[in-house]
């Protein structure tokens, strides 16, 4: 029997909600399982967390999370910054990766699309480094270090080479950002001689976006930068159905965060109508990394049972009113929770 903390950061508006569903299925999983407990622990952070101390990340939760094995974050309000921000850099995750797939029952703009965004996660604008240069101009200054890029690249090439088409795609701008951009692809195409299986192309941002809505089927891995990354997966989301089916790793050498894209919907907040899916398959996503950092196959079975589960779902036409359904939040999850029953437990 394996025991794993795992930190769970509740968040704003449908977080609760959201995080709620989590914490039934480990508890479920905790119960039902002879090889697998969870101790979660939840922490406060985002916009109630800064009312109520002051602090969009209060030290008593940052604490918790560095005192964890993974962390499960539910989406934050405007004080995301704040938070994931910070995660982001004192743990050094450096790959954000978004999966965007096709469900079943799920409509969407093209059919059998299975890419991954592998987007850099610790530079670029996002460092923050903006100022005044007089009173109607503000400088915005970019980041882009070789190291970040050799990271990235490491670990796109490496995921590429374990999926069926082989394929990265490297995304990027270096027509305009001449040197950053140029940088980036330049190490980018080394580290790709590790890998002379994985076939490579290069692509404009700008093209990028417009293949993705006429040929998603053409892209395995699109490997680029910090801001185009975040503009391209959500983009992808949306070709596959829904942003609400979206999860999301953060992921570094030591520590992994796991959470669904799409943002706090302070507008449905308390409704019970939020989709839970993106959430769970973070989980999924969770599972998966712990799996195979701690060398557990058990867990590495659960993550695939997870999945299994909401492939039924659909199947089945079992959805929640956001894509096409009738199910409410915690209607959908109970669902989910019958038929993770049917998969098993390890």
């Amino acid at each position: 029997m394996t025991r794993y903390k795992i930190s769970l950061l509740v968040g704003d508006g449908i977080g609760p909600e959201l995080s709620e569903c989590i914490t039934k299925i480990l508890e479920k999983i905790h119960d039902k399982s002879a090889s697998l407990k969870f101790d979660i622990i939840k922490v406060e952070a985002g916009d109630n967390a800064l009312l109520k101390y002051n602090s969009a990340l209060p030290e008593e939760s940052f604490k918790q999370i560095k005192n964890s094995q993974a962390c499960l974050k539910s989406p934050v309000g405007e004080s995301a910054a704040d938070v994931i921000l910070v995660l982001r850099r004192y743990f050094e995750l450096f790959a954000n990766i978004r999966p965007s797939k096709n469900y079943p029952n799920i409509d969407s703009i093209s059919e059998d699309v299975d890419l991954i965004t592998v987007r850099e996660n610790t530079e670029d604008l996002y460092v923050g480094w903006e100022f005044f240069s007089d009173d109607n101009t503000i400088i915005s200054l970019r980041k882009t270090s070789r190291e970040a890029c050799n990271k990235i690249s490491e670990y796109g090439f490496n995921l590429a080479s374990k999926r069926t088409k082989k394929k990265v795609t490297i995304v990027h701008k270096s027509n305009v950002l001449r040197k950053s951009d140029r940088l980036f692809i330049e190490t980018a195409r080394e580290i790709s001689k590790k890998y002379p299986e994985v076939q490579i192309e290069e692509m404009y941002v700008d093209a990028c976006s417009m293949e993705l809505i006429r040929n998603p089927n053409r892209f395995d891995i699109i490997l680029t930068t910090n801001l185009f990354g975040d503009i391209i997966s959500d983009e992808s989301a949306q070709v596959t159905g829904s942003i609400g089916l979206a999860p999301a790793a953060n992921i570094g050498e030591k520590f992994a965060l796991f959470e669904p894209v799409h943002g706090a919907a302070f507008d449905i907040a308390g409704k019970n109508i939020a989709n839970p899916t993106a959430f769970i398959l973070a989980l999924k996503m969770m599972f998966e990394w712990v799996g195979y950092k701690y060398n557990d196959i058990n867990i590495i079975d659960q993550s695939i049972k997870i999945e299994k589960a909401v492939n039924k779902l659909f199947i089945n036409n079992i959805k929640t009113k956001d894509i096409g359904g009738q199910l409410s939040t915690f209607e959908f999850n109970k669902k989910f929770l019958q038929l993770l029953d049917k998969e098993g437990y390890n």
